[in-house]
């Protein structure tokens, strides 16, 4: 009886030993099984502090970096991945009963994460070592919410955790590309302002505005008989018609023959550029019988056939034909910025401030739209057909008293041109010849281009451009006096004719100052070939002169 109490103490005292050695085992050892202790660690924040400043330093040569550059801002997260390194040595004392209760009083939850870690073993393998750093990184996403900065770095460990290599090559790429996108992005920065800045490209001038009227002059359009010859006897007044149009004007024969250029010695006013006399020889031709006016000039100038012409195939529902084609394809001048009337007058006047660039351009376009060859004249073309076979110093003799029957000038224009042909024609039947406006031709001043022809006959002679400035001019104007009207006084193109052009580049079509300056037109009975017409048309320096201002004004588009 006395042994049964014994017994029964006995074994109560073991299932309370029991119990006791479990609780135990249950506060130290049950670690293992639990993966969300790493969560519950903050005393021992000050310990990961000092191994996040070694770290960082270690970063650049280790991949282990970027696993504890997350958990950053949060030292409680990086706490349990930080730690693990250095509890490689706590879980070989784990089974020791003592050491458990010696991390008890700290945390009873601090062995389980050296116990979470048994594979930390194999970190030094550099290709196991980032399958640790992802695990952590993994159970830390939900924490480093507070982290949008960098979300491609837990993008790649939450979409493919077992590919531990691959996030492994794209945690330490994300901070070097950062770096390679700027300097990317600063390269063509740098090539911009080099691509950036406008520079000319070349302008392709179409073929009917750079080679000779001749290689492709189309066949008349519009069959008038009288302007058909085949040898001089032939030659006859005619009216050109511009098609498409209502425009025309007037074409007066001048027959081929000789004269004497320039002007005698003992003429009164003469000037030493109209000497030595030479003897000349011309070809026939038909020259304009008035200067070219207004209403014929802007038809090409201001585009107003070209512009009538597209609003009727519009309407039609018609396409250009190729003649209509070849016309348009000739360069037109940019807008004027004022009306280069000078307000003096459009209908019945003619046409002024115009370059000789530009009258040389409506000269081709004419002849694009008549299907015949039309020029300006040559220095020489011109004092014979003003002349008309006199010698005097005007075409109806030596006194000046008898200009205001033939000429506006200085004298009686009232400060303006007038009407074309309003005063007597000179004896071949050219209005307008002396005064009015100035005439372009297609020389170049040169003061003693005669001298050269001295002793002998030249047959057309012609002094070639080869600048801006300097280009001839004849037979005077409304705002000249009475010498400079003679019929071999010559006069050339200067700068101040263009100086009130705001322009930069300055226009090559128009000459503001020059209210003064026109031009008439002449038809060659011999249609030049395309070599011969080369010195009739644009010069180099003229097409040169032509693409740089169409660069510049391609600049400003």
């Amino acid at each position: 009886m006395n042994c049964v109490p014994s017994t029964r103490r006995v074994w109560w005292l073991g299932v309370c030993c029991v119990l006791a050695a479990g609780l135990v085992f249950s506060s130290g050892c049950p670690a293992p099984s639990d993966k969300q202790a790493p969560k519950k660690p903050a005393p021992e924040a000050p310990k990961p502090e000092q191994k996040d400043i070694k770290k960082p330093s270690e970063e650049p040569p280790t991949i282990k970096l970027p696993a504890p550059e997350k958990p950053v801002e949060k030292p409680s997260a990086q706490q349990p991945g930080e730690q693990k390194p250095e509890d490689k040595a706590k879980p070989e004392e784990k089974p020791v009963p003592t050491e458990p209760p010696k991390e008890t009083p700290e945390k009873p939850e601090k062995p389980e994460e050296p116990a979470l870690e048994p594979k930390p073993e194999e970190m030094p393998k550099e290709e196991e070592k980032p399958k640790t750093e992802q695990q952590p990184t993994h159970q830390e996403q939900p924490k480093s919410e507070e982290k949008p900065a960098p979300p491609e770095q837990p993008k790649p460990p939450a979409e493919k955790p077992q590919d531990s290599e691959k996030p492994k090559e794209e945690k330490p790429q994300p901070t070097p590309k950062p770096e390679e996108k700027p300097a990317g992005e600063e390269k063509p920065k740098s090539e911009q302002p080099g691509t950036g800045k406008w520079e000319p490209k070349p302008v392709e001038l179409s073929v009917q505005t750079e080679q000779p009227t001749p290689a492709w002059l189309p066949k008349p359009v519009i069959h008038i008989p009288e302007a058909e010859a085949k040898d001089p006897s032939e030659m006859k007044p005619y009216t050109e018609i511009i098609p498409d149009t209502d425009v025309k004007f007037d074409m007066v024969p001048i027959p081929g023959g000789k004269f004497l250029m320039g002007s005698p010695s003992t003429e009164k006013n003469r000037n030493e550029d109209e000497g030595p006399q030479i003897e000349v020889e011309i070809e026939p031709f038909w020259m304009g019988k008035c200067e070219v006016t207004w209403a014929e000039y802007e038809l090409w100038s201001m585009k107003l056939d070209r512009t009538r012409r597209e609003a009727a195939h519009r309407q039609k529902g018609t396409q250009p034909s190729e003649r209509e084609l070849i016309a348009d394809a000739i360069a037109v001048p940019t807008s004027p910025y004022q009306d280069m009337s000078n307000n003096m007058g459009k209908d019945g006047y003619p046409a002024i401030c115009m370059t000789q660039l530009a009258a040389k351009m409506y000269c081709k376009w004419l002849s694009a739209k008549t299907g015949r060859y039309y020029r300006l004249p040559t220095e020489a073309e011109w004092e014979y057909a003003c002349r008309a076979g006199t010698k005097t110093a005007y075409s109806f003799g030596d006194d000046p008293a008898k200009l205001d029957e033939y000429a506006w000038y200085l004298d009686n224009s009232d400060d303006k041109y007038h009407r074309v042909g309003r005063k007597k024609p000179n004896p071949w039947g050219l209005h307008d010849m002396h005064g009015n406006v100035a005439e372009w031709v297609l020389d170049q001043y040169v003061p003693d281009f005669y001298k050269q022809f001295v002793g002998r006959t030249v047959k057309n002679p012609l002094s070639p451009g080869v600048q801006e400035y300097g280009r001839v001019v004849r037979g005077g104007s409304w705002d000249d006096e009475a010498p400079m009207l003679r019929s071999a006084a010559r006069r050339y193109s200067v700068k101040d004719w263009k100086k009130q052009d705001p322009q930069i580049p300055q226009s090559v079509w128009y000459l503001t100052d020059a209210w003064f300056v026109g031009f008439r037109v002449v038809r060659p009975l011999r249609v030049p070939t395309p070599e011969e017409a080369k010195k009739y048309e644009l010069d180099d320096s003229q097409l040169a002169e032509l693409r740089e201002y169409m660069e510049a004004q391609a600049g400003k588009m």
